[in-house]
């Protein structure tokens, strides 16, 4: 009456930090803090319909193969450890048809001494990640993507919202200026009609293709969501993908998940008082959220 339709298995939550050292001098270091999880898929049926454990992978032994292969191999950026560790999972488990890899890298940032960057020393200056997400088949089909999330931001102004469908439900007043405040979740997937191997991931990680891609996606969500006179989340967000494309030749689609983050004008009339924008109460709940995928247009030039 029933039957096994999928499964999934692996680690989660995997940490470690890794250390760099510049080969000319010592001292002078960068790391890379990360949070792995590693799901397998494969002939695994019996484990659960038969309670035969002989084609289980322990996942203590995905655990320590995470944290050996780590050690071995280069871990920056985290797209070429994520290619790594699906390449080596399907290569030593013959009964493994496919491998789940999501890379959790927490930020740690140098910091300045005496007028200086210093060599070795960090500071946590933010709470906003970047993961890497692969999906790898034994067939070498894959899917990479990649992403930003848990950046807060925010502008006190320069920002509206007016011409909106209005009902008899509608009790919101149309605004020329508003605070705009969102944590920035963005993910953008990676092209397999140019990617067309996991062996190039590690070409373009030698080529700095990932490094440059991440650095642009920050850079074009934070010049947009400053520069524009935002008519709306919608519109901004559509703009800021639009702006990935042009500027990142392999990727494929970006997806922007937006909560609104409200600020209401607090009404001080009753005490005599305006209030030109100027105090507002911090509303936790319920937010906006807005979403939307723009992929590129493979008749355009972009």
């Amino acid at each position: 009456m029933a039957y096994l339709e999928s499964s999934t298995y692996g680690k989660d939550n995997v940490k470690f930090l890794k250390v760099k050292k510049d080969p000319h001098n010592p001292q002078k270091q960068d790391v890379l803090e990360a949070t792995v999880e590693v799901l397998l898929r494969g002939d695994f049926d019996v484990s659960y319909t038969k309670a035969d454990n002989s084609p289980i992978v322990p996942t203590d032994t995905v655990k320590n193969t995470i944290l050996v292969e780590a050690r071995k191999t280069d871990v920056w950026p985290i797209e070429r450890f994520a290619a790594h560790l699906g390449e080596h999972f399907v290569g030593k488990y013959s009964h493994v048809s496919g491998v789940y890899v999501k890379i959790i890298q927490h930020k740690w940032s140098k910091f300045k001494v005496n007028g200086k960057i210093h060599d070795h020393s960090f500071q946590r200056d933010g709470e906003d990640v970047t993961l890497t997400e692969l999906d790898y088949e034994r067939s070498g089909e894959f899917k990479l993507r990649s992403s930003l999330k848990d950046l807060t931001v925010l502008k006190s102004t320069g920002s509206m919202f007016v011409n909106y469908n209005v009902c008899d439900y509608t009790t919101l007043k149309p605004t020329t200026d508003r605070i705009l405040s969102t944590d920035i979740d963005c993910v953008w997937e990676f092209d397999n009609k140019k990617l067309k191997s996991i062996k190039d991931v590690y070409k373009l990680a030698d080529a700095g293709v990932f490094d440059y891609t991440r650095s642009k996606v920050l850079k074009i969500t934070l010049d947009r969501f400053a520069l524009e006179n935002s008519p709306s989340v919608q519109a901004t967000m559509y703009n800021m993908c639009e702006d990935i494309l042009k500027e990142c030749e392999y990727v494929k689609n970006v997806t922007y998940s937006l909560p609104n983050k409200h600020y209401i004008l607090f009404d001080l009339t009753w005490k005599g008082l305006d209030n030109d924008n100027v105090l507002f109460y911090p509303s936790a709940h319920p937010n906006g959220l807005i979403k939307c995928t723009v992929a590129r247009d493979v008749k355009a030039k972009l």
